[in-house]
Order: C-alpha cells, then structure tokens, then sequence
C-alpha cells in the first residue's frame, strides 16, 4: 500500500452536497482489478474512478487521460458523472490537456470528448442503442414500481455502454411520488430510468399548484443559486438496485441517453435542462444540448468536497 492522490468531487452541481459524489483516486497505476473493486465497494459511493496513463491505442487516438469506473457491483465501460468528475479532479490536480479547451478521456468504451461549454465542462454523449420492450418485460418492472400501465407515455431500452430501461411517465409528480420495490428491480435484473417533461405547458390552476409544492419541494431551502430555481424541461430518477445502489442521485449515462431518445421523437427541445435527485435531498442540474452536427453535450458544473490521500 502507498499513498495516492485522492479527491471527492460532488457532481452536476455548483453547490457542494448538493450533486453527486464520486470518489475518484488520481493515481491508479499498479491497482489489481479485485483492490479497484474492493475499494469502490468501501466508499459506498455509487462510482469511484481510477485515473491511469492511456494505453497505447489510447494515446494514438489522442486521449490525455485513462479512467476505470467502479460500482459497489462492479465496473462500467462507461457513466456519465463519472467522466465529468473524473476530468474536473484531473484538471485540478494539473492535468494539461494536449487541446486546450478539449480533454479527451480513454474508458472501457473507447475515447469520450469532453468540451468548455457555456462556462462548463461537457461530454460528447456516446453512440446510443435503443429498441421498444415488450409487455412481457415491461409489466414486472411497472408493478415494482408502482405505476400504471396508462401513466406511461413511452418506453425504450437505452444502452450507451450502460443499459436502462427508460420510461417517459405522464408528469413530474408522477415522478417525485414513486416509492419503488428496490429488492424485486434487483431481481429482475433491471435498472430504470423514470423521467417526466415539465408541464408548464398546460397551466391549469390544478397543475399550477402542484408545480408550485413541487418546485417547494425541489429546491427550498438550498437553493445555492438563481438556477435553481428554474424550473426544468425534464425531471428524472434512475433506480439501479442491480449494480447495488437502489437509486442514483445524479446519472449522466441515464440523461444522456434519455435525451438521444427524447429529442429525436419530439418530446424535447434540442436545448434543455434536466433535474434529478429530489427524492434524495440533492438538487442535480443537467445541461444539454444537441449541436448542429447532431451530436448530443450533457454538462453540468462540479465541485471538489474531499481533497487528500488514500492509501491504496
């Protein structure tokens, strides 16, 4: 065991405690697969990082760093708050990107481009796979949730190196109310991504005083920020029991992957902002936006908590 430079950054936040953390260890070179996932499993954290040189290919490609991504479950080829923690440590702990402006990050999935954009850091959402599931695979995971079949507008299986299954649900209340059986999602084997578009739309004086509670709800009294106060285009909560962490505070692969699907069936704008971890007393805020190209950005600020050593 040596001492390796650590830190603890907080996640799609500008206010700390508010995201989500994530561990991330700036020396990983030398770690066994089995200390990396005993660790992971030791901080109790829904990720923890191993920042490492790129491989060969890696460095070929361009990349200025490698990243390995630990759950308590195990590794991910691929996640979202992760990647843009895992570059807010490196960079604060002087890394030097070969393009400035641009850091090219190397994981389990090949190179993710993370770019400056609108005074924070982005990612490249990567290639997205999706298909409809059938009723036979949806109705288990409906009755764990506790949702009707006719509060459900849309669904997808979403795999950009992680797999959801994502649901688009009728509101965001909707959302907020779910009390899940996290020991029968575990059993299924099935993460799940819930998300409800705003319904500012339609303000009816119902629905504006359920937006009223709700936004007490989300964001009184730890609002860091006027942006907090925005209301969102898109409330979301992700529930993971299978890779053991029953619900996600924060979830960048999740986002990035429901904005792909969103956006190209007319549900959202190629701009928006997206919210997650209410139920959890955070106040995620997820920044997106497609480019003209029409590659995907999911950005969101981060702030370094826990800076230090581990011994590893």
């Amino acid at each position: 065991m040596r001492p390796r430079p650590f830190a603890q950054v907080d996640v799609f936040t500008a206010t700390p405690y508010r995201g989500n953390p994530l561990a991330v260890v700036l020396d990983g070179t030398g770690l066994t697969d089995d200390e990396m996932a005993h660790f992971a499993k030791w901080t109790h954290l829904s990720e923890t990082t191993f920042v490492l040189p790129p491989t060969p290919e890696g460095a070929a490609a361009g990349a200025d760093y490698r990243v390995r991504i630990f759950t308590p479950g195990g590794e991910l080829p691929f996640a979202g708050h992760p990647t843009l923690g895992s570059c807010h440590a490196w960079l604060a702990h002087g890394g030097l990107p070969r393009t400035a402006g641009e850091v090219r990050q190397e994981c389990a999935v090949g190179i993710v481009t993370l770019k400056e954009m609108d005074g924070r850091w982005a990612f490249a959402a990567p290639t997205l796979r999706r298909s409809t599931p059938d009723a036979t695979t949806l109705a288990p995971v409906l009755r764990a949730l506790g949702l009707h079949a006719s509060q459900v507008r849309a669904a997808q299986h979403l795999d950009n190196g992680p797999h959801w299954l994502g649901l688009l649900v009728d509101s965001p209340d909707t959302v907020l109310g779910l009390t899940p059986q996290h020991a029968e999602l575990e059993r299924l084997g099935q993460k799940v991504g819930v998300a409800a578009c705003s319904d500012t739309a339609s303000e009816t004086p119902v629905a504006l005083i359920a937006r009223r509670s709700r936004e007490a709800r989300a964001f009184a009294p730890h609002s860091g920020s006027g942006a907090a106060a925005v209301e969102p285009d898109l409330w979301v909560r992700a529930f993971a029991a299978p890779i053991g962490v029953a619900e996600d505070p924060v979830t960048g692969s999740l986002n990035a992957s429901l904005a792909q699907w969103l956006m190209a069936e007319g549900h959202l704008p190629t701009r928006y902002l997206a919210t997650q971890g209410q139920a959890l007393d955070r106040d995620g805020q997820v920044h997106v936006q497609r480019d003209a190209s029409g590659q995907v950005w999911v950005g969101g600020d981060a702030v370094t908590c826990i800076q230090g050593e581990v011994r590893l």
